[in-house]
């Protein structure tokens, strides 16, 4: 047998259809990360955010801004214009928008209606990142942005970056609950040390808007990048536990613990990174990845920090390449033959791609009614 049956095609194809895919409507009424807060300036910086083209500055007073790029009088884009005393002034007739999106300046008129205005998105900055609302401003509450005390901590240091991937943010949720990837597609950076890692026990955590996989191997040796920082050298009696969880569709945090099994229980030096994984879809087909990384052993070390980062980040480049690849292959497939077969090993990432989906049709739903 060559492919599967018709029957096995049919079930697969109708189980697809309850999941949430690239196709599958934004989720707007959540806090995304808009940009890292070393990337706003008092300049102007164009990105496109759920399929919304917005321009994004700092105020000389160093608040972060939001707004729809796009003039309304004629469809110029603010961000190809210029920033001046914290407004922008339209390059192509010289509208002038403040940071409310108000318009409070037509150069042709002797008096600025009271009418005219564009979009402003509200944004808070915590620690390394900001985050946007896209949904209804006043539906916006930032007591709702995920916890991530360790991004402020002194107790922590971090190392900060951002990949472009040539891919759906849903891919990327359903990676991160998918460590059965590891032992492969990270076979010399992450997966190294680890043969049969994919068949190493681990437990699912599913429940309302909770998704989660956790698994510990012993003993097992300490991935390269991270052996030397930790101070543990070239054992084969280490441990590594992980837990990998969907918090928000803006936000995967995995958290990972490395020992060594050969210590007493009691006295063990545990060495903690935490991974907030924090996908903004720039459209349906590529995503902006923002990547914080935190460790609470060799900090401030800036030689250890530089070593992580590249380490990490060659792992993260193989994710994006593979997830590119699996993209480019989902967009070129007519939908009357697209199909994926799951297996037990996917049940959280089946069910958080359930989640998306009903978040996404019951938000499109209500805008709508």
């Amino acid at each position: 047998m060559t492919l599967p049956s018709a029957d096995t095609i049919r079930r697969a194809q109708t189980a697809g259809a309850q999941m949430a895919s690239f196709e599958t409507p934004f989720v707007f009424n959540c806090w995304y990360v808009a940009a890292l807060a070393s990337e706003l300036k008092n300049e102007l910086l164009e990105r496109m955010i759920l399929g919304r083209r917005l321009v994004l500055y700092r105020t000389s007073d160093g608040v972060p801004v939001a707004l729809d790029d796009r003039c309304a009088h004629r469809s110029f884009p603010l961000s190809k214009s210029k920033l001046v005393d914290d407004t922008i002034v339209c390059g192509y007739h010289g509208f002038r928008y403040d940071r409310t999106g108000d318009c409070v300046e037509v150069p042709s008129l002797t008096k600025c209606p009271a009418t005219i205005g564009v979009r402003a998105y509200p944004m808070v900055e915590r620690g390394p990142v900001v985050w946007i609302w896209m949904g209804a401003a006043e539906e916006a509450d930032p007591s709702t942005i995920p916890p991530l005390s360790w991004m402020e901590s002194s107790e922590w240091t971090l190392n900060i970056g951002y990949l472009d991937l040539p891919a759906s943010y849903i891919g990327l949720h359903e990676n991160l609950l998918d460590l059965t990837h590891i032992e492969f597609l990270h076979a010399d950076t992450l997966g190294a040390g680890a043969p049969g890692y994919s068949m190493a026990p681990y437990n699912t955590e599913i429940g309302e808007g909770v998704f989660a996989l956790s698994r510990t191997v012993e003993p097992a040796s300490i991935p390269g990048p991270f052996a030397g920082p930790m101070a543990f050298g070239d054992i084969t009696t280490g441990g590594r536990s992980i837990r990998s969880e969907f918090v928000t569709p803006a936000l995967h945090q995995l958290v990972a613990r490395y020992y060594d099994t050969a210590e007493p229980a009691e006295q063990r030096r545990i060495c903690f990174i935490s991974t907030a994984h924090l996908p903004t879809p720039r459209d349906h087909v590529s995503t902006h990845y923002f990547i914080v990384n935190g460790r609470n052993f060799a900090l401030g070390d800036a030689e250890v920090t530089e070593d992580l980062h590249r380490g990490m980040f060659e792992a993260f480049a193989e994710d994006v390449w593979g997830l590119g690849n699996v993209q480019s292959v989902l967009s070129a497939t007519p939908a009357e033959e697209l199909y994926e077969i799951s297996v037990k090993s996917d049940t959280a990432a089946v069910a958080m791609r359930r989640h998306i989906r009903n978040l996404a049709l019951a938000e499109a739903a209500e805008r709508a009614a």
